[in-house]
């Protein structure tokens, strides 16, 4: 009984998500992981990560690649640290 119940509880910790981590290595898997982490929040923050994402170019005066620039600095944050980046900034 016991065996079962510590196999119960291995299966639970092992389903449990974590969030996903946004690659920045190339634009491909830029956007198949900022898709990805975009899932992990609620509608009204994915406005605001969709905000920051498409507004990193403001960082920078005369960018010339923001697509390049929002890789380099979202890489290796979640969607929750995006959100909190951009609240940061003004970006609700």
């Amino acid at each position: 009984m016991r065996i079962a119940a510590v196999l119960a509880l291995c299966l639970i910790s092992a389903c449990s998500n974590a969030p996903t981590v946004i690659d920045g290595s190339s634009p491909q898997a830029f956007e198949k992981t900022a898709e990805q982490a975009r899932r992990d929040l609620s509608v009204k923050d994915r406005l605001t990560f969709d905000t920051a994402l498409n507004t990193v170019g403001g960082r920078r005066y005369a960018d010339n690649d923001p697509d390049a620039t929002a890789r380099q600095i979202y890489n290796g944050m979640t969607a929750e640290d995006v959100v909190a980046d951009a609240h940061a900034r003004g970006i609700e």
